[in-house]
Parts: C-alpha cells; sequence; structure tokens
C-alpha cells in the first residue's frame, strides 16, 4: 500500500466515524430537549451501542498499521492538511487504544443515566438520588485517568483530553494570579458607594419576546438560523451535529434577563466557531475544533467583550426596547451598569466577570482533590459550601445551587471546568490583537459592525481547526504566549471606572 492509499483509507474511515458521532449528538442533543422522562433508559442503552461501535473503529489495528506507512514516508509533507490530520490520528488512535471497550460503554452508559438522574434530583436538592451514579462515574473516571496514563497526577490524564498540552503545573500559578487579582479588584468593588439598579433587570420579561429578541440578536451578529435552531433546557449548551447542523440551547425565566439572553449570545459564540470550521475538512482533524479552551474564548468573547459592551447596547438598544415595555423607562447608561453589576454570587453561569473566574477556581480546587484522594465524594458538598465561603463569601442554602448546579460531572466532564478560564484568558488575548488590528472594536459595535470581528476570528481561529494546539495557536495569532495580563487589564479598566474604584 502506498502512503497515499494509506491516507485515502484513514480519510474514509474517519469521516464514516464522524458521521456517527453526528448521530451520537443528535442523541444527546435529544435527550437534553425533547425525550419523554421514561424514554432516558433506553437512550442510555443507545448511547452505550453506540459508544461501542465508536471505540471499535478507534480501536481498529489498520489504524495504526496505515498511519506507520504514512509516518515513514515522504509523501507527507511537514506542515500540510495531511501531515496535521495524520498527526491528530495518532494522537487519537494511541488514547482510544488505551481504553478498554468495556470501559468507554460502561462510561457512555453511565453518564447518560447521570444526566438523566441530574435533571431530577437538582430541582429537588435530591443529593442521595444523585451521589450514587455521581460516585460511579467518576470512579469510572478515574479509572480511565489511570488507563490513559499521566506524568505526575491523574487530573492531568483527564484536562489533556479536553485542553491538548495542559497540565496542572502549568495551570495553578495562572489560576492563583488570577484568583488573587480577581479577589482584590472585589474588595475594592464592595467598598465602593456606587451601586447598580439591578432591580431593572428583573421586572417582565415575556418569553416570546426574550425568543424574538435573542434570534435577532445572534443573526445581526452572523450566526446563520437556517444552519442552526434554538432551544430551552435545564442546562443551556451548544451541539455541533455537523456542518449545516449547529444547534444552541438556553432557559429562559420571565422575571430575569440576563439568564436567558447571555446565555443564547454565549452559546452562540461556540456556535460561531462550529459554523466556521471548513466543511471540506468535515471528519478530520482539519476540520475540528482544537480544545475546549479555545471554544469557549470564542463563547467569551461574543458574551463578554462584545455582548457587555457599552458598544453593543448603543446599537442594540432601540431594538430592547422595542420587545421590552419594562425597559422603555431606563436609561441605556443604568442598563449598562445593571447588566455589569459585581455580586458575588451561587451560581456560574449568572455569574458576572470579576468573580467568574472564582467559581472555576473552587471547581478545580474540588475535582483535583476528589481524584488524587484527598477528599471523599460524601464530604464534597461540605467542602464546595466552604471553598464558596472563602473564595465568595456567600454559602449556598441548598445542595441544588451548590455541589449540583452544573450538568458536567453528571456527564463525565471531569477536569474540563478549567477550559472556561482558559477561554476568557484566550479571548482577552485574542481580542487584544484583533483590536490592534482592526482598530477600536467597540466603536465599530455602536455602529452594528460585527462583520470585520467575525471574519478575523474566522480567519485566525475557526479556519485553523487542530492545526495548532491551544498555546501555539496564541503564538500564532498574538505573537506570545498565555498572557493572564490582557485579562486583568480588561477587567481593572472596565470595572474601575463603572465602580469608581
Amino acid at each position: 500500500m502506498t502512503a497515499q492509499e494509506a491516507y485515502q483509507w484513514l480519510l474514509q474511515h474517519s469521516r464514516e466515524s464522524a458521521y456517527l458521532e453526528s448521530f451520537a449528538r443528535l442523541a444527546a442533543w435529544d435527550q437534553a430537549t425533547y425525550t419523554p422522562r421514561k424514554g432516558h433508559p433506553h437512550r442510555a442503552q443507545m448511547q452505550a451501542a453506540l459508544a461501542k461501535l465508536l471505540h471499535q473503529r478507534a480501536t481498529d489495528p489498520r489504524i495504526g498499521e496505515r498511519l506507520a506507512i504514512l509516518e515513514g514516508s515522504s509523501w507527507l509533507q511537514p506542515g500540510s492538511v495531511e501531515a496535521v490530520n495524520v498527526r491528530e490520528w495518532r494522537r487519537a488512535f494511541e488514547r482510544a487504544t488505551r481504553i478498554p471497550e468495556r470501559l468507554a460503554v460502561e462510561l457512555a452508559q453511565a453518564t447518560s443515566e447521570g444526566e438523566a438522574i441530574w435533571e431530577e434530583a437538582r430541582p429537588k436538592n435530591d443529593w442521595e438520588g444523585f451521589r450514587p451514579i455521581l460516585k460511579r462515574i467518576f470512579a469510572l473516571t478515574r479509572e480511565l485517568a489511570d488507563v490513559l496514563g499521566y506524568k505526575e497526577e491523574p487530573y492531568d490524564a483527564l484536562l489533556d483530553q479536553y485542553e491538548p498540552g495542559a497540565t496542572t503545573a502549568q495551570l495553578e500559578p495562572i489560576f492563583k494570579q488570577v484568583g488573587e487579582a480577581s479577589v482584590a479588584l472585589l474588595r475594592r468593588i464592595q467598598g465602593s458607594r456606587r451601586r447598580p439598579d439591578t432591580a431593572i433587570l428583573r421586572r417582565h420579561f415575556p418569553i416570546p419576546a426574550q425568543e424574538a429578541f435573542g434570534k435577532e440578536v445572534i443573526a445581526r451578529l452572523g450566526f446563520d438560523l437556517e444552519a442552526g435552531r434554538l432551544d430551552v433546557v435545564a442546562h443551556p449548551f451548544m451541539q455541533g451535529i455537523g456542518p449545516g447542523d449547529v444547534r444552541l440551547t438556553t432557559r429562559y425565566y420571565p422575571d430575569y434577563f440576563n439568564a436567558g439572553f447571555f446565555s443564547i449570545v454565549h452559546e452562540m459564540g461556540h456556535g460561531l466557531y462550529g459554523q466556521g470550521l471548513l466543511p471540506e475538512h468535515f471528519g478530520t482533524p482539519m476540520g475540528s475544533e482544537i480544545s475546549l479552551g479555545v471554544h469557549e474564548s470564542q463563547s467569551r468573547t461574543w458574551e463578554n467583550l462584545v455582548g457587555r459592551s457599552l458598544g453593543f447596547w448603543r446599537y442594540f438598544w432601540p431594538r430592547v426596547q422595542h420587545h421590552f415595555e419594562a425597559l422603555r423607562d431606563v436609561r441605556l447608561e443604568d442598563f449598562y451598569f445593571a447588566i455589569n453589576a459585581v455580586e458575588p454570587s451561587l451560581i456560574r453561569v449568572e455569574a458576572d466577570e470579576v468573580t467568574y473566574n472564582l467559581h472555576i477556581l473552587i471547581r478545580f480546587e474540588v475535582e483535583r482533590a476528589l481524584l488524587r484522594g484527598e477528599l471523599d465524594l460524601e464530604d464534597a458538598p461540605e467542602a464546595w459550601e466552604a471553598k464558596y465561603q472563602q473564595y465568595l463569601g456567600v454559602r449556598p442554602p441548598q445542595i441544588g445551587d451548590g455541589l449540583m448546579q452544573d450538568v458536567h460531572w453528571a456527564a463525565g466532564l471531569i477536569g474540563y471546568f478549567p477550559t472556561y478560564t482558559l477561554g476568557n484568558l484566550y479571548a482577552a488575548q485574542f481580542f487584544a490583537r484583533a483590536e490592534r488590528e482592526l482598530g477600536p472594536l467597540e466603536e465599530q459595535f455602536a455602529r452594528g459592525e460585527f462583520s470585520l470581528l467575525l471574519e478575523w476570528t474566522r480567519r485566525n481561529i475557526h479556519h485553523q481547526g487542530s492545526r495548532y494546539w491551544p498555546r501555539e495557536l496564541l503564538w500564532q495569532v498574538t505573537g506570545e504566549d498565555l498572557n493572564p495580563t490582557h485579562l486583568l487589564t480588561y477587567l481593572e479598566r472596565k470595572f474601575s471606572a463603572l465602580y469608581g474604584v
């Protein structure tokens, strides 16, 4: 077999697997949106069967044989699309072959069950009903870390699944710097006499109007609604099914503006990344997102750096007042201050920009302690509460607002949370570079011009697929390694001006 023939076989095999993965994503989206309650057990079996089939395909010995042919061939040109695909296929093959089929199937089934149980248990604060499946998921995930292997600690094996090349040792000093700066800025804000009137966000906002305005905004920002849709779920997410099919979800509260609107814009940022991947590379690493941290950088860019900017609302203010009678007596400046209010809170997805990373730091520390064996799952709720008291000065009155608020652990996404803070860091660094090249972006937003930023991110990030690992992508785009100063400078400038500190 020639190198070119080996590559064509791998290309076809990879694309066929990608279509099966699309079915798995579609089933996961349907489970979170429309599956009837009594259908969840069957859905778990469906996901387990798909996981088994995908694992068998991912560990097919012929993959290794053909990769060996290519890796020893002069046909493979360094830096080419083919070379990127082969590099990432090798990485995926080595990881997959370390995972026993039994473990892959058990994880798929346990996490499908876990999400369904969590969805029912959280509103009831039913920790005892949720704990057994969560204990099983953590046990299986620890087993996964052991089979994947790690140099220093099990957390690294899980983190590497979501953020290639990242380690706990790399993240700890960066997270510490961000955490300390966030706490210091929070303390200064808490000492300010300026206070926004957040009651204006707690007026009546009819859900149909929220949906209509949300769709109007994301279409104006560049999301193609003919290649996507928006649905309602218990915990917002984006699911990319494939080219031409990127699905967003949100949750609405008729008496709270922020929750629905900003989750729509957040998930739209993820969706723009999904729609920006080059369709001709579908089913290959060059047509795939490189990491969840980079993915999160896109959602945080549009949610915060764009969607919470004054320029953005200067443009959309007439439209939001058209949709919502409750805002027609409100000044733009008061609304802008309200949506950027800083207040320690219990719920991560509703946290402000200053305190958000403290929520991630708490989860990072709890996850590591659980995986290291320093903390028993039975004691995790108490540890969680203590850390919220330590970092944010608040304590959850019920577990549904504490350890059980996120779906991630039920979904088996352990080692995932650090990508949220990495996303904030990447977003600020990318945005600073974009502004150097494109000029003052907020002035463009005030004129309703969002296409230049979207085109810049498409060219520099989306179209790159998995060509570069995250830190290398940062170098290629910004000319420097990960630099927390960009995020901390942005937060300091914005919130010291708002609060006069």
